[in-house]
Order: structure tokens, then sequence, then C-alpha cells
């Protein structure tokens, strides 16, 4: 199934910053989603592996930007079915880019110490009373998207920096779904025809642009042989 169809059937504007939405246009990418929030204000407050994010200028909100994430549709649909929870940050709106990249604005959170989060995943591992209701909504949706999602991870993501605090002190738990990055990015060099047919290219034109600031970027030519290797595929998909 194709991640545009996925972000399709979802609404874009959903809350305040809605308008910001507006300001892109339709067939914008993740360099025009970025250059746009920073000629209207935003400022770049960090990065991750997947995307990058803006502050707003009120510092309200905030803005990730990924150039591709295929698992982005399915944390988008945690974080509208579990607002009920208060566990999950309020998501203000959400825009599939041009090229399998993501744009999600929602509330500003702030870090928690590393024994908080840690305690907090634990309550998500052992469905503890006070967060049952969550973990119903997370599995629901990580079950429907292993069979949905090529390379999805198998695993909910329980990296401390996974949960944080909203301004109204509330713990909340962002980014639990991920792809598998390493095995896709590994199926690329070993199997890009593979890749290709699981994956439209629409949906995957710029996955070799994730930041990878957590884990370190790759070199130039790494990059441009993955590309080739895509685009050889690419090619060898269109004439049969």
């Amino acid at each position: 199934m194709s991640l545009a169809m996925l972000g399709a059937v979802m609404p874009e504007e959903i809350g305040p910053h809605r308008e910001t939405l507006a300001l892109l246009e339709p067939q914008a990418d993740h360099r025009d989603a970025e250059q746009t929030l920073l000629a209207a204000g935003w400022t770049r407050c960090g990065a991750g592996d997947w995307a990058i994010a803006l502050r707003s200028p009120d510092g309200t909100a905030v803005a990730r930007i990924s150039p591709f994430d295929p698992a982005s549709v399915y944390s988008v649909a945690l974080y509208r079915d579990a607002a009920h929870t208060r566990q999950v940050p309020q998501l203000f709106a959400h825009r599939r880019l041009t090229g399998g990249g993501d744009l999600q604005i929602m509330e500003r959170l702030r870090p928690v110490p590393e024994h908080e989060a840690a305690a907090f995943h634990r309550a998500i591992a052992e469905r503890a009373p006070e967060v049952a209701d969550l973990v119903d909504v997370v599995r629901r949706i990580h079950e429907r998207a292993r069979r949905e999602l090529p390379w999805f991870g198998p695993e909910l993501d329980d990296n401390p920096d996974n949960i944080m605090r909203a301004t109204d002190g509330r713990l909340v738990a962002i980014d639990l779904f991920g792809a598998d990055g390493p095995n896709l990015y590994a199926t690329v060099a070993s199997d890009p025809d593979l890749v290709v047919a699981r994956i439209p290219e629409p949906d995957r034109r710029f996955m070799t642009e994730i930041p990878l600031t957590a884990t370190g970027p790759w070199e130039p030519e790494v990059r441009e042989a993955m590309r080739a290797a895509l685009a050889a595929a690419d090619a060898r998909n269109n004439s049969s």
C-alpha cells in the first residue's frame, strides 16, 4: 500500500498552526517545508536520525520535518486515536510531503530525566493501569503497521528520549513506532530490486537524505552509491 494513499485518508489540518500548511505548495518536499517555515519565522531547534525540528515563532509548537519516514503515518494515527489519554503529544497539523517526507506540527515538549522516561516505558511494556488505554491503542496500530509496512520496526522504540513532558506537566510518549532502518538500508545495498518492488518511488525519493544526526551521517559516496543502486533497480523495474 502506498504511504501517500495512507496519508490521503487523514485530514491534514486539525488544529492550531494549521494555517502554516497553507503556506506550502501542494507538491512541497522536505526542503520546501523547511525553507517555508524559516521564512515564516520558525527557528531550527534540533535534529535526529530521521527528522529535523523547528520551533514556532511563539514558542508553543514544534515542527518535525523528515525527508523520508515511512512509519510517520502510524505515529500520526497514534496521536489522533490516543488523544483522549493525554499521554501523547497534541498534534496540530500533519502533511505527507512529496518524495516520502513528512511534516508534523505538535505542541512543544521538554526532555525528562532518564529515570522518569524508563519508568514510563516500563509502564507501557507491562500495560500498567495508568497507561492501559494508551497501550491498547499502541498495540492496535502497531499490529496494523506490521501488516502493512515493509521494514517496519518489530518492537516499540524504548529510547528514553521518546518520553517527554508537555508544558502542563504531563508525560507523553512520542515516536514509539519506526522503520527498521538498519535492515532497510542494508537491503538497499544488498538487494535494491526488493526495495523498489516493495516501496514505490514516490514514497522513497529522498530516502538517502535523512539527517542521521544521532548515529552519524553517511559519507557522500555511500549516499551516491545507494541512489545509483535504486535508480538502476527502478530502470530495470520500469523496463520489465
